[in-house]
C-alpha cells in the first residue's frame, strides 16, 4: 500500500514525549481490505525493521511487546477495518497513541500490548492488515521517530547568575531543611521554658536587717585644773 504512517500534527500536546508517540490513523487506507480482516501496527527500531517478516502472525511470542526490543518487532493495537471508516465521521478521534497502557507491559499473557517504550529509539513504524491467514497488505515503514529524553544534571539550562537551574533547587531544598530545623529548635525552647517556669532563676536575696545604732555624745569634760 502506497501510505507512509506520520505522526500527527505538531499542534497535538504531547504528540512525543520519552516513551510514547501519536499517530495519524490509517484512514482510507486499506480500501481493498476484507470486512474480517485486522489492521495492526508493528513497531521496530531503526535497524531492526529489516528483519521483520510480516508472514510472521500478531499475538505471537515472536512479535510480543514484553521481549521488545530482543525479538526484531511486536504488533499493537489490533482492530478491525471498520474501526476506521473512508471518509472519518465528524467528532472521530483519528490519532494513535503508541505506548500508552502500563498495566500490561509485563504481562506475557498480552503480547500485543501498547506498553510504554522504555528507549528513545529511533523507532519506525508500519500498518499491516492481516486475515487469519496471513498479511494481506501492508504500509511502507515511517520515516525514524526519535523519543524526548530528560536533560541530565550537568545539561539543565544555566539561568540568571550562572546557577543552573539544579542548584536553584538544591537551595531551595535546603533552604526548608534550614527553615524546618529552626522551627524545631524554637520549638525546644519554648518547651524548656514552660517546664522550669514556676521556678525563678534568680533567687530573691536575703533582707538587709539595719540595726538602730545610739550616739554617744560625748560632753566637753570640765577643763583640769592646774
Amino acid at each position: 500500500v502506497n501510505y507512509v504512517p506520520t505522526l500527527a500534527n505538531e499542534t497535538l500536546e504531547g504528540r512525543v514525549t520519552a516513551s510514547t508517540f501519536t499517530l495519524e490513523q490509517p484512514r482510507c487506507v486499506f480500501t481493498d481490505a476484507q470486512p474480517g480482516t485486522r489492521i495492526w501496527l508493528v513497531v521496530a527500531l531503526d535497524a531492526g525493521r529489516w528483519d521483520f517478516d510480516a508472514g510472521t502472525a500478531p499475538e505471537t511470542p515472536q512479535l510480543a511487546f514484553q521481549t521488545f526490543p530482543s525479538n526484531t518487532a511486536y504488533a499493537t493495537l489490533g482492530t478491525s477495518i471498520a474501526s476506521y471508516p473512508c471518509p472519518p465521521r465528524p467528532g472521530d478521534i483519528t490519532v494513535l497513541r503508541v505506548g500508552s497502557e502500563t498495566a500490561c507491559r509485563s504481562n506475557p499473557k498480552r503480547p500485543s500490548c501498547n506498553g510504554p517504550l522504555s528507549g528513545p529509539g529511533p523507532y519506525r513504524v508500519k500498518f499491516i492488515a492481516w486475515d487469519n491467514v496471513t498479511a494481506q497488505a501492508q504500509t511502507h515503514w515511517s520515516e525514524p521517530i526519535t523519543l524526548k529524553t530528560a536533560l541530565k544534571a550537568d545539561n539543565l539550562p544555566v539561568t540568571a547568575g550562572r546557577r543552573s537551574t539544579g542548584m536553584i533547587i538544591l537551595t531551595a531544598i535546603l533552604s526548608i531543611l534550614f527553615a524546618v530545623l529552626l522551627a524545631c529548635l524554637v520549638a525546644l525552647l519554648a518547651s524548656c521554658s514552660n517546664s522550669y517556669g514556676g521556678s525563678s532563676i534568680f533567687s530573691k536575696p536575703d533582707a538587709v536587717t539595719v540595726r538602730r545604732y545610739n550616739t554617744h555624745h560625748v560632753y566637753d569634760q570640765p577643763a583640769a585644773r592646774l
